[in-house]
């Protein structure tokens, strides 16, 4: 087993909150900049507070993390470079990514930076881990939805640093696979600027039939995570970093939750679990810091469940803990941290003064510098006491001495103005000493690029289908147009695949497989099981939906078909594009949340674009259906009806274990038809969830007829047109 060093990772939306958490004892703080970080509406640090920040942690022998976790759009690649480079050559110590064109760009122009695998990459397993390892990640951020038993395989099986939430706001989605926000209010949490739907209320319907209780609505909103009592646990489990989430909230918020876990980290390391037990008087401090209604500890030892819920709303007002408040104020926020040195100032009549300074516990961090000459006295000498007072003057400075020796020679004499000029220079020194180390040279500049050639395809486009229930294949069949049909894995069982895709390949269309969007050990182990059925239904393609499928089906299932990349392992842009193609893509799925002119920047051909269906809004670990009447393994479709009487529909894949939200209304790009016949993508996409196989049917041969040339036609009912238009800021 690899030996660990155990790592608090702080919250910091502000540089207050970055000196409030290295006060309080964080060993890492992670903190965004102007742009491309997922908290848009945090305080976050312009290019000097971002550099004067990377010099304080190092200072104070801690570490800073980037947040450069959001996706690009292809016209702001460009910028990537000139954004990120001053951080580089100031010794930033890692980059948190979730978009794959960001993360090679990094690797390739930033070549000593380490790179994290944000948690919005969804990393769920060993083959993701591995995934990410092999691209040169030198950490994953898990999926807060992970066990401690998944967490310790990662561990065991792959040499990588694992980080893992511990403390702060869950979210219902898992991260990376929320569209809620951004398809109801176009505030992506893809781009850092999610409006938390989640947090407000929902009635649960089946039918006309309300399930959950007036007082109960708030069905979506996790209680905040906490982990005292789990520390040894996970840090047994093979957990490096232990994340606080929190870069919306205080400085005191963050010095508050950072001390506590301090002192148990502290307290585990020092005695392991003997002893060990979490003081009640602890958790109240982390309640009265904030409160959503009690803490949970998460899915580290449970894969879902309703006391995780919040439930009831959060109360309005909560009379606050003023004397804890001005407790870490004092202590923490307002407090000046100094490290410790040690030092030696020498005063010989007739020779420079010169004092010498070394940084207590960094070996080698040592200076010395000189001063004006030493002059005799003519009435008073300096005095050994006096010597020592005005050179220990290190306030306003990182330092303070905590052994400094005094060498007087003769009757000398010394201005005050000289001695602090000679204290001020080395302080200085030694300052720029320490740092030293951390610089770097530029990144690697960019070569100039030729504008991307974008290809459009010179014969029509091809019609393919997705189909989540056996009993729409059998229409879909009878739609000449499609010369493809996908079938949903968690809807399609094993037992059905090698008759329907025999059936599809009759009606000459090609059969593909849709895998889960989520992909976690129900899922590993019912495919591996069913293995020889995989086989025999003979799919010329898997619709890959996780990182995670991408090794477990080469290496594990030993498959060799075709890979089609589903849109949510995101291609923003063109750099991200070719390294899924790296990975093994041989077409890939256009975003959905980019509009048609960055469609077009981004690039179109030889992909595929969805033009018809209920897109998922929140794919979650959690289940409604066992929220408000318990688990019975029984897939059904739920509504959830929000405060103006929009209803979304809940399925619950029990298959593998999770649940999906789809939109309000399907999404229909039917009358942009000339538009997507602009944009040229190698093929267009029907998704069929919730309706019936005559409304299927007849929904696939309106857009057949449209896109084979017919005139420009219509769908009766409500649909949405997605962000085909509009986009997401």
């Amino acid at each position: 087993m690899r030996k660990k060093k155990v790592e608090i990772l702080a919250p910091a939306g502000s540089y207050e909150s970055m000196v409030a958490a290295v006060n309080a004892g964080a060993d890492a703080v992670y903190i965004g900049g102007s742009r491309f970080g997922a908290r848009a509406y945090a305080n976050n640090l312009d290019e000097e507070a971002m550099l004067n920040a990377i010099d304080y942690v190092h200072l104070h022998g801690c570490r800073l993390y980037m947040t450069v976790n959001t996706l690009v759009k292809e016209k702001e690649f460009s910028g990537l470079y000139d954004y990120l480079n001053p951080y580089y050559r100031q010794g930033l110590d890692a980059a948190i990514i979730q978009d794959l064109g960001v993360f090679s760009y990094f690797k390739e122009h930033f070549p000593q930076l380490a790179l994290h695998a944000s948690t919005q990459m969804t990393i769920t397993g060993v083959n993701g881990a591995k995934l990410l390892k092999e691209l040169g990640a030198s950490r994953v951020v898990t999926a807060r939805e992970l066990s401690l038993e998944e967490i310790r395989q990662i561990h065991d099986q792959v040499d990588i640093e694992i980080e893992s939430f511990v403390h702060g706001a869950l979210c219902y989605c898992y991260s990376g696979q929320c569209l809620m926000s951004s398809l109801i209010g176009g505030r992506s949490g893809n781009r850092g600027r999610c409006a938390q739907t989640c947090r407000l209320p929902y009635e649960v319907k089946q039918g006309s039939a309300s399930l959950n209780r007036k007082d109960e609505k708030y069905v979506l909103s996790l209680k905040d995570l906490c982990t005292l009592e789990l520390i040894p646990d996970m840090l047994e489990a093979g957990i490096d970093s232990l994340k606080i989430e929190g870069r919306m909230k205080s400085p005191r918020y963050t010095a508050g939750v950072v001390s506590v876990y301090r002192k148990y980290v502290d307290k585990y390391l020092q005695n392991g679990r003997e002893g060990y037990q979490v003081e009640a008087s602890d958790r109240k401090l982390l309640l009265d810091l904030f409160d959503r209604g009690g803490f949970s500890d998460g899915y580290y030892r449970n894969h879902n469940g309703r006391h995780m819920m919040a439930l009831k709303e959060k109360p309005a007002f909560r009379e606050g803990n003023q004397p804890l408040f001005d407790y870490l104020d004092r202590t923490y926020v307002e407090a000046a941290r100094q490290e410790p040195i040690k030092g030696k100032v020498c005063l010989n009549v007739g020779e420079p003064s010169s004092l010498a300074l070394s940084a207590a516990g960094k070996e080698g961090v040592e200076i010395q510098v000189t001063g004006q000459e030493v002059q005799p006295a003519r009435n008073q000498p300096i005095t050994e006491e006096k010597l020592r007072t005005q050179v220990c003057k290190t306030g306003g400075t990182p330092f303070f001495f905590e052994q400094l020796e005094t060498e007087i020679r003769g009757n000398a004499f010394l201005p005050v103005q000289a001695l602090n000029e000679l204290r001020r220079s080395g302080l200085e020194m030694l300052e720029r000493k320490i740092l030293s180390s951390y610089r770097r040279d530029a990144g690697k500049e960019e070569k100039q690029k030729a504008d991307r050639i974008q290809v459009r395809n010179t014969h029509p486009m091809g019609i393919t289908a997705l189909a989540d229930r056996k009993e729409l294949i059998p229409r879909l069949l009878l739609v000449e147009g499609i010369e493809r049909i996908y079938l949903d894995s968690c809807g399609i069982g094993s037992e059905e695949w090698e008759a329907l895709a025999s059936a599809v390949r009759n009606s000459g269309k090609e059969c593909f497989l849709a895998l889960p969007q989520i992909f976690r050990k129900e899922a590993e182990e019912y495919f591996l099981k069913e293995r020889e059925r995989f086989i025999k239904a003979g799919f010329e393609g898997c619709l890959i939906r996780s990182l995670e499928e991408i090794r477990f089906f080469r290496k594990q299932m030993g498959y060799g078909g075709r890979f089609v990349f589903d849109s949510n392992l995101y291609a923003w842009n063109g750099q991200a594009s070719e390294l899924l193609k790296e990975l093994g893509a041989s077409e890939q799925t256009l975003p959905l949340e980019l509009n048609a002119r960055e469609l077009e920047e981004t690039g179109c051909s030889g992909k595929e674009l969805v033009v018809y269906g209920r897109l998922p809004v929140m794919v979650s670990a959690q289940c409604i259906n066992r929220t408000v009447g318990g688990c019975d393994r029984k897939e059904k479709v739920l509504q959830l009806k929000d405060r103006l009487g929009k209803e979304f529909p809940v399925k619950n894949h029990c298959r593998f274990c999770y649940n999906t939200i789809y939109n309000i209304a399907p999404l229909s790009l039917l009358e942009q038809k000339e538009q997507v016949c602009r944009l040229s993508p190698e093929r267009i996409r029907l998704q069929f969830t919730l309706e019936t196989p005559e409304q299927a049917e007849k929904i696939a041969r309106t857009f057949v007829a449209a896109f084979a040339g017919g005139d420009s036609l219509s769908l009766p009912g409500e649909y949405t047109k997605g962000h085909f238009r509009r986009g997401v800021e």
